[in-house]
């Protein structure tokens, strides 16, 4: 070793490596939000500001106009539980979301096979599935409405030439009935998007998985429950929680359809909430209604992911 004399630096010796400023620092810390900025701005304006003012008009007194009349404290609260149609419409629309929702998904299940097979035509059979979900939701509906119209409808004629019923039936102007047929509608709806998030987690299962099955001499059934449906949480995940929250908020199939009658019998929150805001011109109780709904959902998701313990997907 050699000596070195004081206040002389050792060439040989590594520079000290300079330490960034605060500047600087800050600046590297603040370089993503150049990229996160606009999500960020487009999420505060187009979900976090509508749900702000939501519940901010539900604690004020709104004419029919529009104008404010001032600050109603819980109110609105108060008198939307009071309403006596509340709880037969809220259990009304869990029973719809849920059948709605589970109908869908075992469906979509069986023709996410189907697409996902290989047959002639099957690139055709693919387009048709999706063009109810491309078309619009509203002209859907209408569609089904003219079917079973129960003078020149052709459900009712087919069924009479099939000797099914006797004569016509006016199928939307029973409550069951029509919450039938609406929860049809909604499942015809909704099955395209859902089956093609099946398929895409189809086509992300190795082949060699089921190679391996075949070799340990696996059967259908046993290969189907034991990899395929494992290896497809993640995307049923995703389709149950899109469903569940589409459904949920779902307005023109019952407004088309029934909208809502006979009375409130064929009513889900969201029509229920709309008839308050412009049939009863009671815009803040309407609010209160849609923080209600708002608060709904996310219990129900919440308690759908709790189920279907989804932190295990995401490890």
């Amino acid at each position: 070793m050699h000596d070195v004399k004081p206040g002389v630096r050792d060439l040989g010796a590594p520079a000290p490596r300079s330490r960034p400023s605060a500047a600087r620092r800050a600046g590297r810390a603040l370089a993503p939000l150049l990229w996160l900025g606009p999500a960020l701005v487009l999420i505060a304006v187009v979900v976090l500001w509508p749900v702000v003012e939501m519940v901010r008009t539900s604690l004020l007194k709104i004419s029919s106009s529009g104008v404010t009349l001032g600050s109603t404290g819980s109110r609105n609260y108060l008198d939307l539980f009071d309403e006596t149609d509340l709880i037969p419409v809220v259990l009304r629309t869990l029973l719809w979301v849920a059948g709605v929702v589970a109908i869908t998904m075992v469906l979509s299940l069986a023709l996410g096979q189907l697409l996902n097979a290989r047959f002639p035509g099957r690139r055709l059979v693919r387009w048709t599935v999706i063009v109810p979900w491309a078309a619009s939701v509203l002209m859907t509906a209408l569609v089904w409405k003219w079917m079973l119209d129960n003078y020149s409808g052709l459900v009712n004629r087919l069924l009479l030439d099939l000797h099914v019923i006797d004569h016509p039936v006016n199928w939307l102007a029973h409550p069951g009935q029509a919450m039938l047929w609406m929860m049809w509608v909604a499942v015809f709806v909704s099955l395209p998007f859902t089956s093609f998030v099946i398929l895409a987690g189809l086509q992300t299962i190795p082949g060699e998985v089921y190679e391996a099955a075949r070799v340990d001499g696996a059967g259908t059934l046993r290969t189907y429950f034991g990899i395929t449906l494992p290896l497809l949480r993640p995307s049923v995940l995703i389709a149950s929680i899109v469903n569940v929250i589409n459904v949920f908020n779902s307005f023109p199939i019952i407004w088309t359809m029934t909208q809502g009658g006979p009375g409130h019998a064929t009513d889900t929150t969201t029509t229920f909430m709309y008839k308050i805001a412009f049939f009863d011109q009671n815009v803040g109780e309407s609010a209160a209604m849609a923080v209600v709904n708002f608060v709904l959902i996310l219990v129900m998701v919440l308690l759908y992911l709790r189920a279907s313990r989804w932190r295990e997907e995401i490890r």
